[in-house]
Parts: C-alpha cells; sequence; structure tokens
C-alpha cells in the first residue's frame, strides 16, 4: 500500500487552516502523513496546528520556523517527507470529500510505471466558499500545453519522491512560477508519465499569491511562464503564453453546467 505525503506550507493562515486541516482529518485512506511547514507565524497559526495534532495519531509532523517563501517550505516538506508520494494542499484549500487520497494511491499502487498524477478542482470565493467562480479541469490537457502557457492545476499535482529527488525541487528565484516550472521540467521536458484522474480534487479560494491582484496574474505569471519555457528548452514567446485566457474561459463557463 503506497504511502502518501500530504504537504501544507502556512503562515499566517489563521483564517482559513481549520477547513484545510479537517478536510484532511476526514479522509478515508489511511496510509498517509500530514507535513505542516509554517513560516513562522505569528497570527495564532501554530496554535490551530498545535490543537489538531493530537487528533492525527502521530501521522501530523510540523515544524515553525523562518523560510525563504513558499517555495522554499515546499521543498521542506518534501525532504521531509517519508512518503512514496508527495503532494501540497495549500493553506487556504480544502479536499472535496474523504476519498481523495484513497483515489490517487489507488492509481499509484496498481500502476507502477506512473510517476504523477493531476486532476480537477474548482475556485471559490473566499467569503463563501459553496460559491464555485470557475472550474478548472486536466481532461484533455496535454504536456505540449505549456508553450500555450496552460498547466495542470498545481494543487492536483502528486508525484513520487523518486522524481524530486531525480529531476530536482522548485526553483527559488521564481515569485509565482516555480510549480509552472517544476511541472513543465518533469511532464514536458523528462516526459515522466502521469495519469489524469477524473474527479474534482479540492477547492481553491480565490486570492492566493498567484490570483490575489491584476499584476501577479497579468505580469508576473506571464513573464515567469515564458521564463519557464525556456530555461527549459521549450520555444514559446509571450503571445503564445497568452493564449491560455482562451483555455481558461472555458472553466468560467463550466460552472454553469
Amino acid at each position: 500500500m503506497v504511502k502518501i505525503s500530504i504537504v501544507t506550507v502556512t503562515f499566517n493562515s489563521v483564517a482559513t487552516l481549520k477547513d484545510t486541516i479537517e478536510s484532511v482529518l476526514a479522509q478515508s485512506y489511511e496510509n498517509y502523513e500530514y507535513l505542516v511547514i509554517d513560516g513562522a507565524s505569528k497570527d495564532g497559526t501554530v496554535d490551530i496546528i498545535k490543537s489538531y495534532e493530537p487528533l492525527f495519531g502521530g501521522k501530523m509532523k510540523w515544524i515553525s520556523e523562518k523560510d525563504q517563501g513558499i517555495y522554499d517550505a515546499m521543498n521542506k516538506g518534501i525532504r521531509m517527507a517519508s512518503g512514496d508520494v508527495v503532494g501540497i494542499l495549500n493553506s487556504d484549500d480544502f479536499f472535496r470529500d474523504r476519498s481523495v487520497i484513497s483515489r490517487i494511491a489507488e492509481v499509484f499502487d496498481k500502476k507502477s510505471d506512473i510517476g504523477c498524477t493531476i486532476a480537477d478542482l474548482c475556485f471559490v470565493d473566499s467569503g463563501d466558499t459553496s460559491k464555485v467562480v470557475r472550474y478548472y479541469s486536466s481532461a484533455g490537457w496535454r504536456p505540449e500545453l505549456f508553450k500555450w502557457g496552460v498547466e495542470p492545476p498545481h494543487p492536483t499535482f502528486y508525484c513520487r519522491k523518486a522524481i524530486y529527488e531525480k529531476l530536482g525541487y522548485y526553483k527559488l528565484d521564481y515569485k509565482i512560477g516555480a510549480d509552472y516550472e517544476l511541472m513543465t521540467r518533469f511532464l514536458l521536458v523528462a516526459a515522466v508519465p502521469y495519469e489524469y484522474i477524473p474527479m474534482n480534487m479540492l477547492c481553491m479560494r480565490i486570492g492566493g499569491a498567484s490570483t490575489k491582484n491584476l499584476y501577479n496574474i497579468l505580469i508576473i505569471n506571464n513573464k515567469e511562464a515564458v521564463r519557464a519555457c525556456r530555461e527549459n528548452g521549450v520555444k514559446t514567446n509571450l503571445p503564445m503564453i497568452l493564449c491560455k485566457y482562451v483555455y481558461k474561459i472555458k472553466g468560467y463557463l463550466h460552472k454553469f453546467r
């Protein structure tokens, strides 16, 4: 039975962290560990982590210390992981139901050649998480779409730890695009075998690092996507990357189905 490591990176996440932790605690799959990597929060986040730790029966580990940002914290979590497979659950996201980790583990258990999995998620209103703003589907996605700015949703990306050890970790000189760079490196350049799981894996609140303002969305995100491709020998340009907005329109329309 494959062991899954779930990594949550936190920094002053007191407003949303309980939902995240409780969605992990509710999982039906038993062979997992939960790693919380906190960046020395000052708002009560650590108190929340401490209060939930006993409920995990030894499956939860955490640290709280200064870091070099979100990607440094993710790297710490991956390196700490003792599981066969590692995934990132952001501190303002939460699993849709209790079967998520079970379905991920099933793929890795049955298919030893699969290195990564991707799935779907939905963006929800930060004030009303029952309100779906956009559906982000990986159905029909293929690695060649990186050159057009289209990536699978990073929070649905679960990968064998051995692949991180072989291909490397998140690069710390990206502001918000290190996940794009890493997945380009893994899925397109290294051609790591992956499988799409047709499920709505989690809810992601609008307002994270890549969606909190127009500058991040329109400037940094796109510039770093171009850079990520070029650093990996993938030919693209800014006009090609901007084509992703046509793809994203489908996600906004999906919520009306």
